[in-house]
């Protein structure tokens, strides 16, 4: 049965983009606590959001809403500092942690000088991570590194945080569903399209005799409730014009909605886009820029996979995905009292 549209089911991104006063995270969840959503979620960068100070920040602020990583990679740090991290914001936030991984874009892990996250290393992950918790001593070798005697001398008491995995595509889709909590669905994918990606992940927990149920679908969707039209562009379409710029991840999101490679191949082929010469847009085009490169699009592919308009136009978009199975939601667009609106709306429905 799907989960109805409730707060509970709902989370929001603190810091969404680039973070130019951290400080801003703090009063930002607690205005998503105080709206009743159910979690917040850290985009981890390596400049201005590092992950374990602001989630350790926001654990002490809040006293309810789950304080999520959306997400972190798995070679910037050894898997003792990882453990040791997910265990500590684990007993700060009591109990309300959760460490979500991904495999983030080829050009990064290019250019800091580190191996892109295999599916084989992120399956890895979690079994040392977990034997970590449990207090076992693990020695490993393999495309995490070569660790021959890896412990945690203090192994703190209650569950460990669960772990989750961003994925667009069918095999990490799976991956999340024989080996971790849950997966975090990239934004701009369709109803539809969570739906299949629902299936993929609940067969392969099944497959690897897991109980299909207790594994998340979260959907991630791009929403603009009740705002004017500038402010619309700003929060679907100079995102959703980024996503879809990047060689791979934007061939992912196309072909898990159904869409044309051809109309694919049109878009990146505007001016704007070649002259980068395949450097990331959304880092080096102003969000002026990237709006107006959505005119390239078909105009069906925006409206199809995003929320936007009133209140119960949104509301009624969001539970769409619910429908189509997907567990939670994370609201990307608006950020903090901008979505008590929307949370007030739903609060209403509840009754």
């Amino acid at each position: 049965m799907s989960p109805a549209l409730t707060r509970s089911v709902l989370g929001a991104y603190v810091l969404p983009g680039a973070a130019h006063d951290p400080r801003e995270g703090v009063e930002q969840a607690r205005a998503c606590e105080a709206a009743g959503l159910g979690a917040v979620w850290i985009g981890e960068r390596y400049d201005s959001k590092d992950l374990p100070a602001l989630a350790g920040a926001l654990s002490q602020v809040t006293e309810r809403v789950r304080i999520a990583a959306g997400v972190t990679h798995p070679y910037l740090r050894h898997p003792m500092v990882l453990a040791s991290m997910g265990q500590t914001l684990q007993s700060l936030t009591g109990g309300r942690f959760e460490l979500g991984f991904g495999r983030s874009a080829m050009w990064r892990w290019r250019a800091y000088g580190v191996p892109s996250p295999g599916l084989r290393a992120l399956a890895d992950l979690t079994d040392v991570l977990r034997r970590l918790w449990d207090g076992r001593t693990v020695a490993y070798d393999g495309p995490l590194g070569s660790f021959p005697s890896l412990r945690l001398p203090v192994v703190l008491d209650g569950a460990p945080p669960p772990l989750l995995l961003a994925a667009v595509g069918p095999r990490t889709i799976a991956l999340a569903g024989s080996h971790y909590d849950g997966v975090i669905l990239h934004p701009v994918l369709t109803p539809e399209a969570v739906g299949r990606s629902a299936r993929t992940l609940r067969e392969a927990a099944e497959r690897s005799g897991r109980d299909p149920g207790a594994v998340r679908c979260i959907a991630t969707v791009i929403t603009a409730p009740d705002v004017d039209e500038e402010q619309r562009r700003l929060a679907i379409e100079s995102r959703a014009a980024g996503y879809l710029s990047v060689e791979g991840l934007g061939d992912a999101i196309a072909a898990a909605n159904g869409w044309s490679d051809e109309d694919l191949r049109r878009y990146r082929a505007q001016p704007r886009l070649v002259d980068l010469g395949g450097l990331p847009a959304d880092k080096h085009l102003s969000r002026q820029d990237l709006i107006e490169l959505c005119a390239g699009m078909p105009p069906s592919w925006l409206p199809s996979s995003t929320a936007a308009g009133t209140l119960a136009e949104c509301a009624d978009r969001l539970g769409d995905y619910l429908e189509a199975g997907a567990d939670e939601i994370i609201l990307h667009g608006a950020v903090g009292a901008a979505l008590r609106p929307l949370a007030d709306h739903v609060a209403g429905r509840e009754g």
